[in-house]
C-alpha cells in the first residue's frame, strides 16, 4: 500500500512470473541510491509495467509525476491502460497517458505516459522539467532521435535538478554506452527468456544462391522435423517484396498457415498473427524487423535469420534517404535469435557463417547518425541549448550531418544564412509536425489553402491508409481510383479526404467501419489522420494563422502546390527522357510505379519523398510550374547570366539569365535587363553595339550626323574594296568612352543626359578628318559611278565589300520588265574601276601557252585597255581581238575561263519586281531570264491603269496604237512597244521588249486581224488553192501538207496585196485604208504566189530525185548539207515569211542545188573544201536561230546574212546561174559581225 501525491491510497501487487518483480528489491535499492538507473531486459520482462509501480512505491511521484515514455502512441496508451488495471484504477486517475491528440492527464495522475515527442514539446514550456520528479525512458535501445536529444537534455539537466531521477530502460543492446553517458550509472539486467536457443549457421552455398528457394527449403525442413520437434517459424526479411516472395514460394511448396507481418499491413491482417485462436495448423510467419524489439509474436519456436534488414540511411551528399539493403548488427541478431525460446526452447537458423557474424559492427547506427538532422537543429535552437557538436549525445552526430541540417533549415527560411532562427523557425518549433510539413502550412497562410494544406501535411505524417491486400490488389486498386488526380497525388489526397468526411458525416461508426473494410481503407489510419489534422489546427489556431474556406482542388491547386513547394522546395525535378528525372543536387531518379503520374510523366514535378531503395524513387509528386519555385525562397537560387547584347528596340542591354536551383536549371533563356547587373559592361554595349554599329531605334542628331559621315566612307571602301580608308571601330569606341558618363548604359539614359547637357549633342559629333585612316584621293565618281547607263536606261549600282557573301562586289538591280534587254556584254566590263583589276586575273587565268606571251600581264592589260570601249561590244571578245594582236597569238572566246575568277569581279544581278522587292540575285544572267522568262511578258503585259494591253481582239475597235510605251518599274523607266499578236481565232496588243519584236509581232497579228475582216476571200483561197494534177503529183512525191501550204500562200498573199512588207498600220484608219486597198488584189497576188511554189516544189523533186542517184554511202558531208539547205528553204511557213523579191529566187536557188548534186560525183574534193568554209559560215546562224525564234524576221542584219549564204553557194556551186548581189566569204563574216553586234543590243 501507498499513498500517491493526491493522498490516495494505492495498492500496489506484482506479477511474481516477471523477472522484474522477482528482482524489484534490487532496483528499489538503486533507485534510491542513484541519480540514474539502467534496466536491461528483454520484451516481456516486466521492465515497462513494473517498474513505475516501483517508482510510486518509493514514493516518487508525490513531488511530481513520474513521466514515462513511450517511441509510440499505441503503446504510450495501451501500457497505460495495463498498468491502471493493475493499480485497480480508471485511466485518467493515479495513471494518465497524453499522446499528440489526447490527454488524459487529471491533478490525482501520479504516472503519466506519453511519447516522447510530448515530453520534448514540454521542454519548450518548461525547461527545468519542475513538473516531473521521476523520468523513465523506455525502449531506449531504438536510438530514436527523439530518445537520443533527451538522454542528452537530461545529462544536461540532472546537475541542475539533484532531486530528478532517471531510470532507462533497454533491450540487451549496448546497455553500457547508457551507463557511461550517465557517469557510469548502475546496470542490473532482467531476463525475460528461460529456455535455450539452439543456433545453427548456414552458410550458402553457390547452389543455395537463390534465397527464396532456400527459405522454403528450411521451412519444409522444419516442417518435416529434421531439427526436432514442429513448431511455428519467424522468418526475418528486408522488405515487402520479399515477403511476397517468400509467401508466393511458400504456398505453392507447401501446406502451411503462412502469415506476412510488415508496418503497412492492413489491421486485421496483422491481428491475425497474435491471434493463436484461429490457427490452421503449423504457422510460418513473415516479418520485417518489426518483429525484433517493437512486437512480440507468440508461440515461436524456429527463426530463420537471413542476415540482413532494410535500414534507413540519409545521404547529405545527395540529400536522399536511402532505404539499402544491409547486413544487421550482431546485436539486431541476437535479438531476433531472442524471439523464439520464449515458451520452450527454440532454434534459430542464421543463414550467414559464424565468421560473418563476427565481423558485424556489435551495434546498430542510431537513427541520429543516419538521418536528417533538421528537426534536432531547430529544437536546440529554439530551446537555446548552443551549438550541436557540445550538445552530449551519447554518439555524437558527423558535423556533415549536422551542417547539411541547417542547409535545410536554411531552405525552410527557418533560419538565416548564419545560423540565426527567423520568425518562421519559432513559428515551425511549434507545430506538432517535421519542419518541411510545418513549413507548408506557414507558406499556406499566405496562398490562402491552409485548410488544403492541413488535409494534405497531415496525411503526409501517416502510413498509407489505401490498403492493398496481396490477394485483393486489383480490387483494391479500383476502389482507389476514383481518388486519383491526374496532375497530382497531392491532390488525390484532398479527394479521399472529401469522400471519407461526407461518408463519416453520414454513417455511424459501426458503418463507417465496414465502410471503410469493404473499400480498402484502413479505419484506424483514416481516424489517426483525423486526428493528427485536428491537433495541426488547433496549433495554427493558437498560433493565430489565418484559416480559409476550403476551396474546390482545381480552383487553388496552384496556390496548394506552392504551399507544398515552400516545404519541398530541393524535392523538385525535370523530366529527361523515358521515365528518368533529374532533380536539385544532380539527383536522377523515377516517379514511384504506384503513382499514376508515373506514365503520364509530367515535365516538372516536386516530390514529398525522394528515397533510395531499388533505384532513386520520387514518391508521392505533384504537377508544377518551375516558376512557383523562385517566388519561394529566392536566396537559394544561383543566376548566370550570358550572352549580353544589345537590344535596339528597348534601348538597352540584355543577357539571358539562367536560374537554378541547387545545381537545377528551372528556368533559362530568359532575357533580361543587364545594366543593373553588369553597368560597364552594358555601357560598352551600349557604345560598341548602339553607337558606333549604329543599332540605335531612335537616333539622336549626334548619331545621325556621324551615322551618314561613317556610311560615306564605309560606301568609299566598299566601292575600291578596300579596308582601309575608315578607321578601327576603337577609335570610335574611344570617342564616345571618353565623353559618356560612367553610369549612361541605356539608351534613355544617354537622352535624359542630352537633355541635361545642352553642350553634349555637339561634344558628340565626329570630324572628318578623325574617321579617316588615310587620304582616299579624288572623286571616285567616275571609276565607282552611282548609276549604269545604257539605251536610255539607268540602272541602279550598289557596292558591297564582304567576300564570301552573296551580294559581294558590285550589283546591279534590275526590273524584271527589262531582265530580257539586257546585254551580257554590258554586265562584263563591270565598272572602269575594277576593270583594269578583272582583265589582270582574266589573263592570270589564261592556258600558259598563252598566258607567258604576256608577261608582264599588267602592262599588256594597261595597253590593251587604251583600245577599248565598253559601248558595244563583248569584253572577251575585245580582250581576244587587242591582247593577240599585241601578243602574236591567237586568242578565242573559249580560251577566256571566267569561272576561274573571284566572284566579285562578276556583276551580281538584283532582279526586282514592279514594287522594288528582291526576287532572286545571281550572277548568271541566263539563267536569271530563263527563270523569269514568264515573269518579264506578265510584267510588261500587266494590267496598267492605261496600258494598252488587250485580248480577244477580232475588230479594230481600240484606240490608235503608240509605237511606244513607257512606264516607270522600281524606279527605271521602262521603254516597251506595242503590238497586235496573233491568237489564231483573234489578236491580241501586247507590249514587246523591241521594236523589231514588236513589227514581227505586229505583222502576224495585222494579217490575222485583215483575214478575220475578209472571210469569204480566205475560204475561197482555201477552195482554190493548189489545185489540179501538177500540184497534186508534185505534192505527192514532196511529202507536202496541202491545207498548210495554202494557208501559207494565203498568208504571202495578203502580205503582197496589203502592202504589208513595208509599212504597217497602227491605227484604226491606216489599217481600215490598208484593207480597202489591197481587198481587191489578195486572189491575183495568191495566183503569183502559186506559181512561184509549183516551180519550186517541181525544182526540189528534182534535187531529191538526183540526190537519192548518189547517195549511196559517199560523200556524207556534202549530201547533208545540201538536205539542210533544202530543209532550210522549205520550212513551214516559207511563202508568208519570204519577202517577195527574195522568194522568187526559189526556182533559181532549186537549180543550183540540183547542178550542185549532178557535179558532185566529179568535183567531190572541191565540194568538201567548199561544204567546210560553208559550215564555218552556217553553224553561227543556226546556233542563233535555236536559241531565238523568229530572229530572220525581227533583225534585219541577219535577215541579210541569211541572203547572203543562199546567194554565196549559188556562186559556189552554180556560178552559170549568177547572183543577185556581190558575195564573198569576207563580206558574209563582216556581216556577221552586224549581226552579233543586234543580237549584243538585243539580248532576247
Amino acid at each position: 500500500m501507498t499513498d500517491n501525491a493526491s493522498g490516495q491510497t494505492v495498492e500496489i501487487h506484482y506479477p511474481e512470473e516477471l523477472p522484474v518483480s522477482q528482482r524489484r528489491a534490487e532496483i528499489a535499492r538503486a533507485i534510491e541510491d542513484h541519480q540514474v538507473v539502467v534496466i536491461a531486459g528483454e520484451t516481456g520482462s516486466g521492465k515497462t509495467t513494473q517498474l513505475p509501480k516501483i517508482c510510486l512505491e518509493l514514493g516518487r511521484g508525490s513531488q511530481g509525476l513520474i513521466g514515462h515514455t513511450q517511441p509510440r502512441r499505441l503503446a504510450a496508451r495501451t501500457v497505460a491502460q495495463r498498468i491502471a488495471q493493475e493499480l485497480g484504477g480508471e485511466l485518467g486517475g493515479v495513471v494518465g497517458y497524453q499522446v499528440r491528440f489526447t490527454d488524459r492527464v487529471s491533478d490525482d495522475t501520479a504516472i503519466k505516459l506519453m511519447t516522447d515527442g510530448i515530453l520534448l514539446a514540454e521542454m519548450q514550456r518548461d525547461r527545468m522539467l519542475r513538473r516531473y520528479d521521476t523520468i523513465i525512458i523506455d525502449e531506449a535501445h531504438e536510438r530514436s532521435l527523439n530518445i537520443d536529444f533527451l538522454l542528452g537534455y537530461l545529462k544536461r539537466l540532472l546537475p541542475k535538478r539533484p532531486d530528478l531521477k532517471l531510470i532507462i530502460t533497454s533491450a540487451t543492446i549496448d546497455v553500457d554506452s547508457f551507463s557511461r553517458h550517465f557517469n557510469d550509472a548502475p546496470v542490473i539486467e532482467v531476463s525475460g527468456r528461460t529456455f535455450p536457443v539452439e543456433t545453427h549457421y548456414l552458410d550458402a552455398t553457390e547452389e543455395e544462391e537463390d534465397s527464396t528457394a532456400r527459405i522454403s527449403a528450411l521451412v519444409q525442413d522444419i516442417d518435416a522435423g529434421q531439427y526436432g520437434q514442429r513448431g511455428d517459424i519467424l522468418v526475418f526479411l528486408p522488405g515487402e517484396r520479399d515477403i511476397r516472395e517468400v509467401a508466393k514460394q511458400l504456398r505453392e511448396d507447401t501446406q502451411l498457415d503462412i502469415l506476412p507481418l510488415y508496418a503497412r499491413l492492413s489491421a486485421a491482417e496483422q491481428n491475425r498473427v497474435f491471434d493463436l485462436s484461429k490457427r490452421r495448423g503449423l504457422r510460418v510467419v513473415l516479418a520485417t524487423n518489426v518483429a525484433e524489439t517493437s512486437l512480440t509474436v507468440p508461440g515461436i519456436r524456429f527463426v530463420i535469420d537471413p542476415g540482413e534488414a532494410r535500414i534507413s540511411r540519409y545521404s547529405y551528399r545527395t540529400k536522399v534517404q536511402r532505404l539499402p539493403i544491409e547486413p544487421i548488427s550482431q546485436a539486431s541478431a541476437n535479438q531476433r535469435q531472442g524471439r523464439c525460446g520464449r515458451v520452450e526452447a527454440g532454434v534459430c537458423l542464421r543463414l550467414f557463417s559464424e565468421e560473418d557474424f563476427q565481423r558485424r559492427p556489435e551495434f546498430t547506427d542510431p537513427e541520429i547518425l543516419r538521418t536528417n538532422l533538421a528537426s534536432v537543429v531547430l529544437q536546440m535552437l529554439v530551446l537555446g541549448l548552443g551549438e550541436v557538436h557540445e550538445f552530449p549525445f551519447i554518439n555524437p552526430p558527423d558535423p556533415r550531418m549536422v551542417r547539411d541540417g541547417y542547409k535545410l533549415l536554411e531552405e525552410l527560411g527557418a533560419v538565416t544564412p548564419g545560423g540565426t532562427l527567423t520568425d518562421v523557425g519559432r513559428r515551425l518549433a511549434r507545430l506538432p509536425v517535421d519542419p518541411r510539413l510545418g513549413r507548408m502550412v506557414v507558406a499556406a497562410e499566405q496562398a490562402n489553402c491552409i485548410a488544403e494544406i492541413l488535409v494534405i501535411a497531415s496525411a503526409l505524417t501517416i502510413q498509407d491508409p489505401r490498403e492493398r491486400p496481396a490477394d485483393k490488389r486489383q480490387q483494391a486498386d479500383q476502389s482507389h481510383a476514383r481518388f486519383k488526380h491526374e496532375k497530382s497525388d497531392f491532390m488525390a489526397w484532398l479527394n479521399l479526404w472529401s469522400y471519407y468526411e461526407t461518408q463519416r458525416q453520414a454513417l455511424s461508426q459501426n458503418q463507417l467501419r465496414k465502410l471503410c473494410k469493404r473499400e480498402f481503407l484502413s479505419f484506424m489510419r483514416m481516424r489517426e489522420w483525423r486526428d493528427i489534422h485536428s491537433q495541426l489546427s488547433i496549433a495554427c489556431r493558437q498560433q493565430k494563422l489565418r484559416t480559409s474556406a476550403e476551396l474546390p482542388a482545381e480552383e487553388n491547386y496552384s496556390g496548394v502546390h506552392r504551399a507544398l513547394l515552400a516545404g519541398l522546395l530541393g524535392n523538385i525535378a525535370h523530366h529527361q527522357e523515358g521515365r528518368d528525372y533529374l532533380g536539385a543536387r544532380n539527383r536522377k531518379m523515377q516517379i514511384f510505379p504506384g503513382s499514376p503520374l508515373a506514365r503520364k510523366r509530367p515535365k516538372w514535378l516536386v516530390a514529398a519523398q525522394v528515397v533510395e531503395t531499388s533505384r532513386v524513387f520520387a514518391r508521392t509528386v505533384g504537377t508544377i510550374d518551375p516558376s512557383w519555385a523562385e517566388e519561394i525562397n529566392p536566396a537559394l537560387l544561383k543566376y548566370h547570366y550570358y550572352q549580353p547584347r544589345w537590344q535596339s528596340r528597348s534601348g538597352r542591354a540584355v543577357a539571358y539569365q539562367r536560374v537554378s536551383l541547387y545545381g537545377l536549371t528551372i528556368a533559362d533563356k530568359r532575357s533580361v535587363h543587364y545594366g543593373p547587373i553588369a553597368p560597364e559592361a552594358s555601357r560598352e554595349l551600349l557604345i560598341r553595339e548602339g553607337l558606333v554599329a549604329g543599332n540605335y531605334r531612335q537616333h539622336p542628331a549626334f548619331l545621325k550626323y556621324n551615322q551618314r559621315l561613317v556610311r560615306e566612307l564605309e560606301e568609299l571602301e566598299s566601292r575600291t574594296r578596300r579596308r582601309d580608308i575608315l578607321v578601327e571601330e576603337e577609335v570610335l569606341f574611344e570617342f564616345y568612352d571618353e565623353r559618356l558618363p560612367a553610369d549612361c548604359y541605356t539608351a534613355s539614359g544617354l537622352q535624359s543626359w542630352l537633355k541635361k547637357n545642352p553642350g553634349a549633342d555637339a561634344s558628340l559629333r565626329l570630324q572628318r578628318e578623325l574617321l579617316l585612316a588615310r587620304d582616299p584621293g579624288t572623286d571616285l565618281t567616275d571609276q565607282f559611278p552611282d548609276r549604269l547607263h545604257w539605251q536610255d536606261m539607268d540602272f541602279r549600282l550598289t557596292y558591297q565589300f564582304e567576300p564570301g557573301k552573296e551580294a559581294d562586289g558590285v550589283s546591279v538591280t534590275v526590273p524584271v520588265a527589262l531582265l530580257n534587254r539586257v546585254p551580257r556584254f554590258l554586265f562584263d566590263w563591270l565598272v572602269p574601276g575594277l576593270l583594269r583589276e578583272k582583265c589582270i586575273a582574266l589573263v592570270k587565268a589564261l592556258p600558259k601557252e598563252k598566258r607567258k606571251k604576256l608577261v608582264p600581264v599588267p602592262d599588256y592589260v594597261d595597253r590593251a585597255l587604251a583600245e577599248l570601249e565598253a559601248d558595244d561590244s563583248d569584253l572577251m571578245a575585245a580582250l581576244s581581238r587587242v591582247l593577240g594582236k599585241l601578243g602574236g597569238i591567237q586568242l578565242g572566246v573559249a580560251d577566256w575561263d571566267v569561272e576561274k575568277l573571284d566572284a566579285f569581279y562578276r556583276m551580281n544581278i538584283r532582279v526586282v519586281d514592279a514594287q522594288g522587292r528582291l526576287l532572286e540575285q545571281s550572277r548568271d544572267l541566263a539563267a536569271l531570264i530563263e527563270t523569269y522568262r514568264s515573269d518579264t511578258r506578265q510584267s510588261l503585259s500587266a494590267d496598267k491603269r492605261d496600258s494598252p494591253a488587250r485580248e480577244g481582239i477580232t475588230r479594230w475597235d481600240f484606240p490608235d496604237l503608240p509605237l511606244e510605251w513607257r512606264f516607270r518599274q522600281a524606279g527605271v523607266e521602262i521603254v516597251s512597244y506595242p503590238a497586235l499578236v496573233d491568237r489564231q481565232d483573234s489578236v491580241a496588243i501586247e507590249l514587246c521588249d523591241y521594236p523589231e519584236v514588236a513589227r514581227q509581232h505586229h505583222r502576224t497579228g495585222v494579217l490575222r486581224l485583215l483575214r478575220l475582216h475578209t472571210a469569204q476571200t480566205v475560204k475561197y483561197l482555201r477552195k482554190q488553192m493548189l489545185r489540179g494534177n501538177q500540184f497534186n503529183l508534185v505534192l505527192a512525191g514532196a511529202g507536202q501538207d496541202r491545207a498548210r501550204l495554202v494557208e501559207d500562200l494565203g498568208d504571202a498573199a495578203y502580205i503582197r496585196a496589203m502592202g504589208l512588207e513595208n509599212d504597217l498600220p497602227f491605227t484604226r484608219e491606216a489599217f481600215q485604208a490598208t484593207l480597202e486597198r489591197g481587198r481587191g488584189d489578195v486572189v491575183s497576188c495568191a495566183n503569183e504566189v502559186e506559181a512561184v511554189l509549183l516551180n519550186t516544189l517541181q525544182g526540189a523533186a528534182q534535187v531529191r530525185q538526183a540526190l537519192s542517184a548518189v547517195a549511196d554511202g559517199k560523200w556524207p558531208d556534202s549530201i547533208a548539207d545540201i538536205q539542210q539547205q533544202l530543209a532550210a528553204l522549205l520550212q513551214p511557213g516559207f511563202q508568208r515569211d519570204t519577202p517577195a523579191d527574195w522568194l522568187a529566187q526559189y526556182p533559181r536557188y532549186m537549180k543550183a542545188l540540183l547542178n550542185r548534186v549532178e557535179r558532185l560525183p566529179g568535183q567531190y574534193a572541191r565540194d568538201q573544201k567548199h561544204t567546210l568554209m560553208l559550215e564555218s559560215l552556217v553553224n553561227p546562224l543556226r546556233e542563233a536561230l535555236a536559241e531565238r525564234e523568229g530572229l530572220l524576221l525581227a533583225s534585219e542584219p541577219a535577215a541579210v546574212y541569211r541572203w547572203m549564204l543562199e546567194e554565196f553557194r549559188v556562186s559556189l556551186f552554180a556560178q552559170n546561174l549568177g547572183t543577185r548581189q556581190a558575195v564573198s566569204e569576207k563580206r558574209l563574216r563582216e556581216q556577221w559581225k552586224r549581226v552579233e553586234q543586234w543580237l549584243s543590243e538585243h539580248p532576247r
